[in-house]
Parts: C-alpha cells; sequence; structure tokens
C-alpha cells in the first residue's frame, strides 16, 4: 500500500461520512468532500444525492490532485513520510494553502501557501535540524494553535484536537 493510500485511508477515518452541520462553513459534506469540491470535480453542479453515494475512485482522485499534489506530497514524503502526512491532513482540513504556509512559516521558507522548489530546501533543512519526529511535533502544535484560534473550535475542537492527536501519532510512526 503507497504512502498516499495509508494517509487517506487515516484522514478519512477522522473526515466520516455524511455531515450537513450547520456551523461548518463548508457545508454538505461526504467523506469531506463539500458540494463545491465534488461540483468542480464533476464539472457542473452536484446533486446531495451524488455527493452523498461518491465513488471511491473520486474521492481518491479528489484528494490526490486537490490536496496531496497541491502539497506536494511525494516530493515532502522523500523528506519525511510522516510529515507529509500531516501537511496533507491540514490541507484537508483546512485547505492547501493554508498547510502549506504553516510549513513555510516554520521552515523559514517564503510564506506564499504554494510548496516549491525553495520550499522544499527549506524544508529538508528544517527537518534535518530538527530531526522528523519534532519536526511532526512542531507543525502539528502549529495546526491546533491554528485550529484553536477559529471562532468554530467551541463547536468542533474536540474532534480536531483528537484528530491532531492520532495524526501525529501516525507521523511519528512514519517519520
Amino acid at each position: 500500500m503507497s504512502l498516499f493510500a495509508k494517509v487517506l485511508a487515516n484522514t478519512l477515518h477522522h473526515e466520516g461520512g455524511w455531515s450537513d452541520h450547520p456551523k461548518d462553513p463548508g457545508g454538505a459534506t461526504m467523506k469531506g468532500v463539500t458540494m463545491k469540491t465534488y461540483s468542480d470535480h464533476l464539472g457542473r453542479p452536484a446533486m446531495k444525492d451524488e455527493l452523498r453515494c461518491i465513488p471511491d475512485n473520486h474521492l481518491e482522485a479528489i484528494y490526490r490532485k486537490g490536496y496531496w499534489d497541491k502539497v506536494r506530497g511525494d516530493e515532502l514524503a522523500e523528506i519525511s513520510p510522516g510529515l507529509a502526512a500531516c501537511v496533507f491532513d491540514f490541507a484537508v482540513n483546512s485547505g492547501p494553502g493554508r498547510a502549506a504556509k504553516a510549513l513555510q512559516s516554520l521552515c523559514g521558507a517564503v510564506t506564499d501557501g504554494a510548496i516549491g522548489p525553495n520550499s522544499l530546501k527549506q524544508v529538508k533543512a528544517w527537518v534535518d535540524m530538527l530531526g522528523p519526529q519534532k519536526a511532526v511535533d512542531a507543525y502539528q502544535a502549529y495546526r491546533q494553535h491554528y485550529l484553536e484560534s477559529l471562532d468554530t473550535f467551541a463547536t468542533f475542537g474536540k474532534g480536531w484536537t483528537r484528530r491532531i492527536e492520532e495524526m501525529t501519532a501516525f507521523g511519528k510512526d512514519h517519520a
């Protein structure tokens, strides 16, 4: 099983099934995929019933193209598989740009939200300096602090914190 497949399975565990919580700014979701994201994937407006029945191959394509590839998951995995897993999971939870900016901020790269060759060099130097497990800890601490700053933390914080704890353990196991 590829790292992406393992990380995706872990992330989907946290994303759960159908949700249409009124306080969720993403609106209706199935396995973490919003109506907008699924509509974009289909190239037309999706119906809620379609989203509820999203096929696994659509999920994989959406998560690979829209999140894993956007945070350069394969290249990050060459530096630290565990850190790549955490960055991907944060991208799914809060957007690829925010996940990238968090990583860039921690490693001293330009915080433009787009991980490129220069960011990857900075990440490698940062991971080499800290060690992969401490890099995972630092990234996840940054993520927790960010989520605690959100107005929706009172509603979703317990689940987010559990997700971060479990993904930190996964990341350190795969560091």
